[in-house]
């Protein structure tokens, strides 16, 4: 089992930054992927970047260029660096672990682009 802990979500203004963190319970080193999803209201959850073994990292069109996901292995945990937000960006965060034959999901974090 693991276990992970969103943190970092909040209320910021259209042009803010905001940083997301995803604590995991077992190393990163255990895991094959670690992905970021939002999911606004009504709308199906939405994969937003993925740090893989290696730190490769992937984004979806839509933050490509603004946001950035990192990793740090010895605080067995992942971040996600939003800049530029937009009314848009706004929903709940959402961290998920990859194992072979598993994943894992946090309990998301609030996230609201608003002036």
């Amino acid at each position: 089992q693991v276990q992970l802990v969103e943190s970092g979500g909040g209320l910021v203004r259209p042009g803010g930054s905001l940083r997301l963190s995803c604590a995991a319970s077992i190393s990163l080193d255990s895991l094959t992927g670690v992905g970021w999803y939002r999911q606004a209201p009504g709308t199906q959850r939405e994969w937003l970047a993925d740090i893989r073994g290696g730190g490769y990292a992937y984004y979806a069109d839509s933050v490509k260029g603004r946001f950035t996901i990192s990793r740090d292995t010895a605080k067995n945990t992942v971040y996600l660096q939003m800049d530029n937000l937009k009314p848009e960006d706004t929903g709940v965060y959402f961290c998920r672990a990859r194992k072979v034959m598993s994943d894992y999901w946090g309990q998301g974090t609030q996230v609201t682009v608003s002036s």
